[in-house]
Parts: C-alpha cells; structure tokens; sequence
C-alpha cells in the first residue's frame, strides 16, 4: 500500500531520519513508538504528501486512499454536526446517514448533538466529529495522531471495537498501552532515526528492545576486550624490531575496525513525590446530595437525589460511566469545586482535597518560567529534584525556562499535573490525568501514584492506567454509585457476566411451548401434481407478492435507520443495512426469474 524506501528528513536543523525504510501492506494495524520530538508527526505528514523527505522516496499504490486525524485543532465550520460528517461522500443514502449517526453515538454525542453547528463545540468535542467523518469516509489507510486524547472510556471501548474490523490499515500514534495491544499487531519504533518493526504487542516490544540491548552490550564488552588485548600488544611491541611488521599489522586492523556502538542510553527515571499527612480512616463523606442543572432552553437535568457516598483512606477508586452519567460532577463535589444544591460534603480529620482537571483556567502565572511555577509552593523542593520531575512530564533540558504565557494547552495541563505532585493533598481527585503525556511519562506517573500514601479518585480513559492503578471501580448510573473491587477488567467482566444472567432471566420469561407445525393441505398437493401449469402460475403469483414483501420490508427498515434509538447501535446499524442488501438482492433475482415469464418459474 505504502513503501518507504531509504528516507531522510531534518528539520529545524536536527537530523529525524536517516536511511529509514518501511512498508505498511492491506490491513495492517500499526502503532508509531518513540521519544517526543523524535519525528512521529513529522512521519505521518510525510505519508500525507504535506512534508517531503530529502533523500529517498514514498511509494504508493495506485489510488490508495489515506485519511489523517490530528492530535488537536480540528477544522471548524458552520457545518451542523451531521453535515460535516457527511461531507465528501459521494454515494450519500439513507443507510450513510443511519451509519454516520451511529458512528457519531459511538463516540458520544446525543442526537440532540447532530444539528449543533461544529463552531460552537469545544475543541475535544470538534476532534470527535472531525473523527467521525474520518470513520465514515472509510479510506483505505487511516493516519490517527493520539486519537484517544478527546475520548471518554465508553467511547474509547466503541473506537477498539471500530476498528477492530476496519476494513482497510490503521496507523496510530498513542500514549495507551492498552489501546495498542488491543488493536495494533506490530510496534514500528522510531530510533536512533531508522525504523524498526517488533511484531506483536507493546510488552513484547519492550522485551525485544532489552534483549536487543543486551546482545549489543555484550559484543560492544567483548570488542572492547579485543581493543585492549590489540592496544596492549603495540604498547609493548611497539620499540622491537623483530615485532615491528606485526605491530604495523596490528595498528592497521585497530584503525580499520568497525566499532560496536552503543546507543544513547534512555534512562526510565524514577520519581519519588512528597508524602502527604495522614487522614483518619473516613477520608470524605457526601451525605444526602442532591443536584440538578438548569439548562437554558432544556428541561432541568437531574444528576443525584438523595445520594451517599464515602471515601476512605489509602482507597484508589477509577469513576467510570457512560457519558453524562455524572462522573465529573461527582469528582468535583468531592473536590468542593461544584456545589450540591442540598445535602452535606464531610471532610475527614486532616482531609485536604487537591484537584486536576484539564480544563482549569487561571490556575498558573503567565509571566513565570515553567521552573519558576514548579517550585512555587510550600514543600521547598530541591531545584534538581523539580527539574527531574519536569523532565519526565516532558520539559527537558531549556524548556524548563520557557514563559507559561507561551505553552500549549498540553503543556499547562502537565505543568499544573507538576505542581499537584510536587506538593500533595492527601486526597487527589483527578480528571483525565495521562491526557498529554507519552508513555514513558504515564508509567511514572503510575509508578508515583502507586507509592502515593494517600487516596485517590480519578476519571481516565487510558485502560492501561485504570487496570495498573485501581483497587476499585466505581461505577456512576442513573444517579447511583457502585463500588466494585479490583481493576476494569474485572469491573468488564463481571458486567458482562451480570447482563448474560439478565437475558437468559428474560428469555426464559417469554419462552413459550412450541407451536404445532401446520399441516399440508392434502388438496394442495394433488392440485399441484395434476396440473404444472397450476403450479407455474402460482409460482408466479408467489414470487409478487414475496417481491413486494421484501420492497416493504425494506421500506421498513430503511425507516428503522432514521430512528435515533437505532443510531445508538453501530452493530445494529450495520446489520439492518447487511439485511436491506440482502432482501434487495433476492428481490432482483425474483423479478429476473418473474420477467422469465410462467415456464421460467417451472
């Protein structure tokens, strides 16, 4: 589909490839790995055609289709929701638009979403369409720069699901473990500008790159053994005449010897934060919460009535639910950042909430450096030490001077996640903390949460992080909250296990006895033997009315795909669509049997 062959690229002065070759086939799921900086976007937009290499060349196959998402900045317009899903789309019909809307609630968006105009949706919501035209435009490789970076779990789960039987390659660059074992087949690592593919999933490709590691340290000791037996040699033979041919020998094949390098050693740093003081045994408590929002134009939506909850010491609890479910708002009632309209929020003893959130705003000081607001705070931290955490969450070396005025929305969002680790409440409530960080930056972060002392509530789409991180999930319905122990996995599984029982409940409900099979009609049959030409004619017959059955049923259908309940069901969705083919299909070859007149029937 794709071939790079023998590319080279700098940029900015700074050498990204050399040399880099490879071939992306039909249907192949990929994952791009490799330290920020290190030319991943840079790649993608080389495939795009927008960025081009300065040695080698991109091959493509003759009208190959690729579809690029971004990691941020979607277009906008003043498109409704579903217009812009279906823009571009050539063979636009009824079951485009049913799969356009169940893409759209796939990834999260309300019918009352689809006529919003895309310039009033905040820049996450804006990916998401953008997203959802991408899907449905269904090109033949798709290019997605961190697409989980504006999902919720549910959608996420739906997106893996998606693309599981995609029919054509997928490209992605993402900081989730979890997502690239799922989907991706084979790791392509960018280092030490090459290319490399590992296939498999993430764990093996770490377990590939050390073994890799390990054999080119041993043949760089044991070439270096070499060295000093050769150098030791001409140190001593160097004066004699009767060695002096073998030493000239000797000093050619040192000077002519190809050396075993070792690469740049990537350290995993590992970070210890400050430990908070220590609460009592009953950390948080809401007590009678209740809360409603006024929506302008809408009807009052209601979150919680009468609604209990308590948190306790040392607990690491993963909120999850569908989205609206209320997730967020219970996060920030805990937080004390959203005010319940009636019942009671109960700190502990020596209980100090800390929250992050993406979204925050006025929170850091524009004209200080990075530096300057990591170490502004009351732990007195070591300049080192700040600056080793920084490094980690992605501001290395001189970037750690760089004015807060200039940073991206990523990078605040990190600086802030900084700030909040180097000096820690002793209850952390955190919306969507790996957002914005790579994955070496997520596994310590994991790593320091998991030596925190303290409790923590938090809201992630990345399963990676969930699973490592949870001792239990709380899952947010309908205005409830129940806590199930373990990681997601087992959150998942006992879910599913829960709604089989449900439907095997409710089948056994309505099972009936079985109804006597009708009998033929004795009349029926001898008719049918004495006369051929009956039976032609009755064929005949029959196959009209089966003809206009099946244009009524898909009549039917066709409506069942404008219904937005449908919508909600990609599956479904697909399969109402799969069923129209299918009746339109025998419907064809009825009336080609029918136009055959009475003895084509025979």
């Amino acid at each position: 589909m794709i071939t790079l062959r023998n590319v080279s690229k700098s940029f900015g002065g700074q050498s990204l490839f050399e040399d880099a070759s490879l071939q992306i086939n039909d249907g192949e799921r990929f994952a791009l790995v490799g330290p920020n900086g290190a030319g991943k976007s840079t790649l993608f937009k080389m495939m795009l055609g927008s960025e081009e290499a300065d040695e080698g060349e991109l091959q493509f196959k003759k009208g190959v289709v690729v579809g690029y998402l971004p990691q941020e900045n979607a277009p906008v317009s003043e498109s409704t929701v579903l217009e812009e899903t279906l823009t571009g789309l050539d063979d636009l019909d009824g079951r485009k638009e049913a799969e356009a809307k169940a893409v759209l609630m796939g990834l999260g968006f309300k019918v009352s979403d689809f006529t919003r105009k895309v310039n009033t949706l905040s820049g996450g919501w804006a990916m998401r369409a953008a997203m959802a035209r991408l899907l449905v435009k269904k090109p033949d490789l798709l290019l997605l720069d961190e697409p989980t970076n504006h999902l919720d779990l549910d959608s996420l789960i739906w997106l893996q699901d998606y693309l599981a039987w995609y029919p054509g390659a997928v490209f992605i660059i993402s900081h989730d473990r979890a997502f690239i074992d799922f989907l991706c087949t084979a790791i392509v690592s960018l280092q030490d500008k090459t290319l490399r593919v590992y296939h498999g999933d993430y764990s093996n490709f770490l377990a590939q790159r050390e073994s890799e590691k390990e054999k080119l340290l041993s043949q760089w000791k044991q070439q270096q053994l070499e060295i000093a037996d050769m150098e030791d040699f001409i140190a001593r033979n160097r004066a004699r005449v009767s060695t002096a041919s073998r030493v000239q020998s000797m000093i050619k094949r040192l000077d002519k010897l190809e050396r075993v390098e070792l690469p740049p050693e990537n350290k995993t740093v590992r970070i210890r934060f400050p430990q908070p003081s220590r609460t009592g045994t009953k950390v948080l408590e809401l007590k009678n919460i209740n809360k409603t929002y006024q929506v302008p134009g809408h009807a009052p939506i209601k979150v919680y009535e009468n609604f209990d909850f308590e948190l306790m010491r040392g607990q690491k609890l993963a909120f999850v639910g569908h989205n609206g479910a209320g997730k967020s708002t219970l996060l920030k009632i805990l937080a004390g950042v959203v005010e319940p309209d009636s019942g009671e929020r109960i700190l502990g003893l020596n209980g100090k909430t800390g929250y992050f959130s993406q979204h925050r705003a006025g929170i850091l000081e524009p004209r200080r450096t990075v530096l300057q607001e990591a170490l502004d705070n009351d732990r007195m931290n070591p300049e080192l030490m700040v600056r080793t955490v920084l490094g980690t969450f992605l501001f290395p070396g001189d970037n750690v001077f760089k004015k807060v005025s200039v940073l991206s929305g990523g990078e605040k969002s990190r600086l802030m996640l900084v700030k909040l680790l180097l000096d820690p409440p002793n209850v952390l409530l955190l919306d969507e903390p790996t957002t914005h960080l790579d994955i070496p930056s997520v596994e310590a972060l994991v790593a320091a949460l998991k030596e925190y002392e303290g409790t923590v509530c938090f809201i992630s789409h990345d399963l990676y992080f969930v699973n490592q991180l949870a001792d239990a999930v709380v899952h947010v319905e309908n205005g409830k909250a129940t806590v199930y122990p373990g990681n997601y996995d087992y959150f998942h599984s006992r879910q599913e296990q829960l709604k089989a029982e449900a439907e095997a409940g409710a089948a056994a409900k309505q099972r009936k006895a079985p109804e006597p099979e009708p009998q033929a009609d004795p009349r029926e049959e001898e008719r049918r033997r004495k006369k051929a030409q009956e039976q032609a004619e009755r064929r005949s017959a029959r196959l009209k009315e089966e003809i206009a059955a099946a244009k009524k049923k898909v009549e039917g259908l066709a409506a069942r795909l404008s219904e937005p309940a449908v919508h909600a069901d990609y599956n479904l969705v697909r399969s109402i669509g799969d069923e129209i083919k299918v009746l339109e299909s025998e419907a064809a070859a009825k009336e080609s049997e029918l136009s055959g007149g009475p003895e084509a029937a025979q």
